[in-house]
C-alpha cells in the first residue's frame, strides 16, 4: 500500500494544485519512486489510498502503468475523499483498504523520498517467520524530529521507551492481524470512515512485544516543506531501480 491521501498544509501554496505525493523529485512524482522500488523487488500489486485532488492521482498512473522501470503494475485505488469527504488518518486508511490487501502486506509513505530502500522478498520471509504483527525500519532522526519516534533493542524489538529512539521511516510491514482487536476496534474496511492514526495502535502492539524494527540508513527526506522539495531537487539523482529478476 502506498499512502497518498494527505492534504500537504506545509507544502502550499504548491499542494494548493496538486496532490503531495505528485510533486516531482528528479523529474518524477515523489510516490512513483517508492512504486517503482516495490516492482523492483516485485511487488507489483498495490493498493494507493487518495483524498486531496486525489482524481489527479488515478488519472496519472491508472490502473495498470508501465512505469521507468518497465515493470507493469496492478493498482486498487482507496478514495477516501470520495467516499468520506476527507482522509481517514494512516490506520484508518489503512483499515478501510483491507479488503483490497493480502493477509502480509507493505506499506510505505507516498511522500517520503527513500531511493535507497529495497523492498525484497527476503524480508516479507524473515517476517513472516517471525510470528510478529509488525516490522518497521527506522532512521536517524532528522532535525525536525530530534526525539525520534521507537526505540530498537539488540534483539530487534521496536521499544516504546528507551534512552535512543529512531525516527519512523513510514516503511513497513504488517499482518492484518494488527489492525483487528485487541489492537485496533474499528470493523474491517472501515465502513463508517472513522479516522485513526498508526502510533497508538504500533504502541500497543510494542507493549505485546509484537513489533520488530531495523535501521535503514540510506538516503531518506521526508519531504515536509518546499525547502526539502529543492534541496533534494538540488542534488545529484539517484539511480533507478533494477527491475525484478525473471523467476
Amino acid at each position: 500500500m502506498v499512502l497518498a491521501a494527505g492534504r500537504g498544509e506545509r507544502m502550499r501554496p504548491l499542494t494548493d494544485i496538486c496532490p503531495k505525493p505528485l510533486l516531482e523529485v528528479h523529474g518524477k512524482p515523489l510516490m512513483q519512486w517508492p512504486m517503482e522500488a516495490l516492482a523492483a523487488g516485485g511487488f507489483t500489486e498495490l493498493v494507493v489510498n487518495t483524498d486531496w485532488l486525489g482524481e489527479q492521482v488515478s488519472q496519472r498512473f491508472g490502473a495498470q502503468p508501465l512505469l521507468g522501470n518497465g515493470t507493469p503494475l496492478s493498482i486498487s485505488y482507496s478514495s477516501e475523499g470520495r467516499d468520506f469527504g476527507g482522509a481517514l488518518e494512516t490506520a484508518g486508511g489503512i483499515v478501510r483498504a483491507l479488503p483490497l490487501l493480502g493477509e502480509v502486506f507493505w506499506v510505505a509513505a507516498g511522500d517520503v523520498f527513500a531511493p535507497d530502500f529495497r523492498f525484497t522478498q527476503a524480508a516479507v520471509d524473515r517476517f513472516v517467520a517471525s510470528g510478529k504483527l509488525a516490522h518497521l525500519w527506522l532512521v536517524p532522526n532528522p532535525e525536525h524530529n530530534p526525539k525520534g519516534d521507537f526505540g530498537l533493542a539488540p534483539d530487534g524489538l521496536a521499544l516504546n521507551t528507551a534512552p535512543e529512539k529512531f525516527t519512523f521511516s513510514t516503511i513497513g510491514l504488517y499482518r492484518a492481524a494488527l489492525f483487528a482487536p485487541p489492537y485496533c476496534d474499528i470493523p474491517p474496511g472501515n465502513p463508517d470512515g472513522r479516522k485513526a492514526p498508526l502510533a497508538p495502535i504500533l504502541r500497543a502492539a510494542m507493549d505485546r512485544l509484537q513489533v520488530s524494527a531495523e535501521l535503514h540508513t540510506g538516503a531518506w527526506t521526508d519531504v515536509g516543506t518546499p525547502q526539502r522539495l529543492r534541496q533534494l531537487n538540488a542534488g545529484p539523482a539517484p539511480a533507478r531501480a533494477a527491475p525484478a529478476p525473471a523467476r
